[in-house]
């Protein structure tokens, strides 16, 4: 088994038609495994699930009003200040909302961060201290 990884990261929200047509505003092509109740994107290595809010608290037997959003963030890393400002932009402009303009912050980078019409957290930076796979992957340097 390896450990240190994740395979899925399911997002619930409360339309799943709105939050498809929200990520399709964004550029996400949906995967031919989406459902009707489910919708499927393929990343890198990984995928992400949009997922009916209460059909997932179901699923995990709680109350849908013990779902919390926002407590954590979903990070979207680019190679350069340029590319975290248009990709702010397309969010914005297919509908995200702007919690904090990308700066320079304390780390060296430079990052904002904006929320999807559901309320999850999505962070956008540069990290010069990272550099990217030509496919866009993130690989953590070696101390």
């Amino acid at each position: 088994m390896t450990p240190q990884r994740v395979t899925l990261i399911t997002l619930g929200v409360r339309d799943l038609a709105a939050a498809r047509e929200f990520y399709a505003r964004l550029g996400w092509r949906e995967h031919g495994e989406s459902q009707p109740g489910i919708a499927f994107f393929q990343l890198q290595g990984s995928a992400l699930a949009l997922f009916d809010r209460a059909a997932l608290a179901a699923d995990q037997g709680r109350a849908s009003a013990a779902l919390g959003t926002g407590a954590m963030s979903l990070a979207q890393n680019f190679t350069s200040e340029a590319e975290v400002d248009q990709a702010l932009s397309l969010a914005l402009e297919a509908g995200g909302t702007l919690l904090k303009s990308p700066e320079k912050v304390f780390w060296g980078g430079y990052s904002g961060y904006w929320s999807d019409p559901d309320g999850h957290v999505w962070e956008l930076a540069f990290n010069p201290f990272w550099p990217l796979a030509r496919d866009g992957s993130l690989t953590l340097p070696e101390a």
